[in-house]
Order: structure tokens, then C-alpha cells, then sequence
């Protein structure tokens, strides 16, 4: 299959990896023509996976029409902010070209003023002229993990259900599986979502704080991501998924993870700023954690954990104001509002 990954980053180029090993025609495309030049000349990418040899298959461009023009799949690997304007570019391109493909995107976060998951925002920058499907692919899946082909899964969903088998069979392989998933809302979410937690917990990891500490913010953070999910649409069960648990895990117990360490960098003293600069890429959490403050607010949920990281971050508390914000919140059950999501999704058995 013909296949563009957009985007040259870290995990855009490990997913071409994986599809070039699959036997796929993969093209890259990415703006900026020292990395373009690198990848062609050197078959590496030095600044986001070093010491990783990349297949002489892969071949990347700078010019966007080229890279659209290619495929019949359109991977989209850039950061949230990047994907309105990249979408409203290809649709243009697939339309004087009366060319329709198949999207699968990979970028986890929720647009920062709209509040809209990236496959909304897809869809509203796209007809069915263009594109025969959104899908997105998420899960647990550091890039540096997927490049040296360590085993990993993740899950595929999509909006209009026609995509998602032939997303599974692109990808597939013997360390890269992939699961079927019928809930987008869920998978979206659960992947944006828990970048917020693995920045609390980074920053409990640079302020020294024990396994229990960073354990039980995990946990909580997992009740929010799920409240807030459920009011949005989403499966609750959905996140005791790859997408759900699986991806919180792997995203707040690594320095693999941007979020885990912006989280630390915070802790030892650096500002957001400074955090970011210093990180070289996109830390998604951070636009992430303000738009599910502000969806929070919209829907009436509980999300304490945000909203204390929200404070943090934005109106500048201490770290010793925002724990103890967390601890010494007003007592309450550990299931509260959870059991009547799950009662109320599933009273009818239609769920089920």
C-alpha cells in the first residue's frame, strides 16, 4: 500500500519504520529540509530517536502535494496545534486532485480552544469527497520502544467504522499489534487525557515523593479521565483499555515520556518555559490540561486532579499548596460518581 506519515517526528518515524517493514511504500513529509536531507542521506533522525538506523525504503519530502499525492493512507503525526492547518491543506490538495484517501492520526492532546478531539477536528476540515474515513491509533506505544521493535499493542477506532481492518492490517506485525476498538470517544480521550496525569506525576517523582504518592495519582487520574470520558460519549470501559490504564501507565512511569519529564522539570525548579525549551518538542499535556479544566467546568465533573495541576501550572501555587490541596480535599468515597456512570451506561444492557 502507499502510504505517507506527515510529520517527522519521533513517533511519525517510528511508525514508518514499522510500515516499511510491513513491505509498504512509505513516504515521510516534514518542513523542515535538514531533517527531510538526514533521513534520505543518512537514514537516521538523529534528534528525536538517536542511534536508530532507519530502512533505505523510507523516503522523506518537504513538499506536502507530493506526500498527498502518494498515498492512499495518510498517517498524521504532528502535534494537535499543527493539525487543523495541515488538515485544511491536504483536503485542499485531494480535492483539485478529485483524490480520496484513508486517515489514521496518532496525535494525542484535545485542540485548545475548541475543545474538540482531533478526529472532530479532521472531520470538520474534510469532506467524504476527500476522505473515506478518520481513524485514530492509540495505546501504549513509546516511540523509542516501537523503533527497536520491543513488543507493543495499541488500539484503532474510527468514525465512521469502514477504516479500522485495513488500519490493522497495515500495521500489524510480529511486535506491533494492533486491536479493534469501537470507541472512538474513548480511545481519543483516554490518549489526550492522561498526559495530564503523567505530568503530576513527574512532578511528584522530581519532588522525591514515594511509589505510593505517584500510585495514587495514577489511580485517581484514572477516575477522572473516566468521568469525564463517559459525560463526553466514551465506553467507561473503554479505559480499562490499552488506550485507557494502558496508556496512563506507560506515559506516567517513563522518561520516555515529554509529560513525565516536563513534570520533573517543573519540580526541580524550572519554569513552564524553560520546561518546554529545554524538552525540544511539544509537551501535549500542558494544552491538554487546560482545555479538560475547561471541559470540566462545561460538564459539571469533578476533576481535582486537573484542576489542581491546572493552578499549578497556569496561576503559579507552590507545589506544597497544590498537595495539599489534593490531600486535604473534603472526604468522600473512593468509587463516588463512578459506579452511577457505570449504572447509567449500562441500566438498558444496550452496553452490554
Amino acid at each position: 500500500m502507499n502510504i505517507s506519515v506527515l510529520g517527522t517526528g519521533s513517533f511519525g518515524t517510528s511508525l514508518a519504520m514499522v510500515l516499511a517493514g510491513n513491505r509498504h511504500d512509505v513516504m515521510m513529509y516534514g518542513r523542515n529540509e535538514a531533517v527531510v536531507d538526514e533521513i534520505n542521506s543518512r537514514h537516521t533522525n538523529g534528534h528525536y530517536l538517536k542511534d536508530i538506523t532507519l530502512p533505505e525504503e523510507i523516503y522523506a519530502v518537504s513538499n506536502l502535494e507530493e506526500a498527498v499525492l502518494h498515498a492512499e493512507l495518510l498517517v498524521i503525526a504532528v502535534p494537535v496545534k499543527a493539525v487543523r492547518g495541515l488538515t485544511r491543506n491536504i483536503h485542499e490538495i485531494l480535492l483539485s486532485h478529485r483524490k480520496k484517501v484513508l486517515i489514521v492520526h496518532v496525535a494525542k492532546g484535545l485542540e485548545l480552544n475548541t475543545h474538540l478531539r482531533v478526529s472532530e477536528v479532521i472531520e470538520q476540515e474534510t469532506t467524504d469527497e476527500t476522505v473515506e474515513d478518520i481513524c485514530v491509533l492509540g495505546g501504549p506505544s513509546h516511540a523509542e520502544e516501537v523503533a527497536l521493535k520491543s513488543p507493543t499493542t495499541v488500539s484503532t477506532a474510527s468514525l465512521h467504522n469502514k477504516g479500522v481492518e485495513t488500519v490493522q492490517d497495515v500495521f500489524m506485525s510480529k511486535y506491533f499489534r494492533v486491536y479493534i476498538n469501537e470507541d472512538l470517544i474513548g480511545v481519543e480521550i483516554g490518549g489526550a487525557l492522561k498526559n495530564i496525569i503523567a505530568i503530576a506525576v513527574g512532578a511528584l517523582h522530581g519532588l522525591n515523593f514515594g511509589d505510593n504518592a505517584k500510585a495514587a495519582i495514577i489511580t485517581r487520574g484514572l477516575q477522572e479521565i473516566a468521568r469525564l470520558g463517559t459525560k463526553m460519549g466514551a465506553d467507561p470501559l473503554t479505559f480499562l483499555g490499552l488506550s485507557g490504564i494502558g496508556d496512563l501507565i506507560v506515559t506516567a512511569t517513563s522518561h520516555h515520556s515529554r509529560n513525565f519529564r516536563c513534570g520533573i522539570m517543573l519540580a526541580e525548579g524550572l519554569s513552564l518555559e524553560e520546561a518546554e525549551e529545554k524538552m525540544g518538542m511539544v509537551v501535549e499535556g500542558v494544552n491538554t490540561t487546560r482545555a479538560a479544566y475547561e471541559l470540566s467546568e462545561e460538564y459539571g465533573v469533578e476533576m481535582p486532579i486537573t484542576k489542581v495541576l491546572h493552578q499549578y501550572l497556569f496561576d503559579d501555587i507552590s507545589e506544597e499548596e497544590a498537595f495539599y490541596k489534593l490531600m486535604m480535599r473534603e472526604k468522600t468515597s473512593e468509587s463516588i460518581g463512578l459506579k452511577e456512570l457505570l449504572h447509567e451506561q449500562y441500566k438498558d444492557g444496550s452496553n452490554q
